[in-house]
């Protein structure tokens, strides 16, 4: 496991921009796409991590848009075996996760990358890209973005609860993807 890239599951640590993620970010992504073939419609680096301004869980996060997710299905065993684990969730039933890590194959307890399926040109797949690109083009609110996210970290949620950290951000994503949108 790179030292630059993969967290402790359940824990929230950010860390300074590292140049190695965004070419972890894009093997992952000529790898996906060797995997999936023409099923993916498109495959983007998003988070955090594909913003070079502000710190970042060091998790790669990657967003797939697929025409229809029983595509994504019937490839769930090539993806294990490419380290790509589904992960069920009930709560998001507009898009479905994969994960990587040597958490999932039980040899440690590191998460390392986040792949998102989303539909082709749905509200999801839009908005991981204009979240990404608006941080990118403007300096003043990635910063805020960063300052909501450090406060957050600093607040030590318990072990395994993540949750409350991406949930103290929802507030200024919503707002964030609805100035996009002007």
């Amino acid at each position: 496991m790179n030292q630059y890239l993969g967290l402790k599951r359940g824990s929230v640590e950010l860390y300074e921009h590292r140049k190695e993620w965004e070419t972890e970010a894009q093997n992952t992504i000529l790898h996906l796409k060797s995997i999936l073939d023409d099923v993916a419609k498109d495959v983007q680096h998003v988070g955090s991590t594909a913003v070079p301004s502000i710190k970042a869980k060091p998790i790669i996060d990657i967003c797939i848009a697929v025409d229809n997710f029983d595509d994504i299905l019937t490839m769930k065993e090539e993806m294990k075996a490419a380290g790509f684990y589904y992960r069920p969730n009930a709560k998001h039933t507009n898009q479905l996760l994969f994960a990587s890590g040597n958490y999932y194959d039980d040899t440690s307890d590191l998460q390392t990358h986040f792949i998102h399926i989303v539909l082709t040109n749905s509200t999801d797949h839009i908005n991981y890209i204009n979240f990404r690109d608006y941080l990118n083009s403007n300096f003043e609110v990635a910063k805020k973005y960063e300052a909501i996210k450090i406060s957050l970290a600093e607040q030590n949620f318990a072990e395994d609860d993540r949750e409350k950290y991406t949930a103290g951000k929802h507030d200024f994503i919503v707002k964030v993807l609805q100035m996009a949108k002007q």
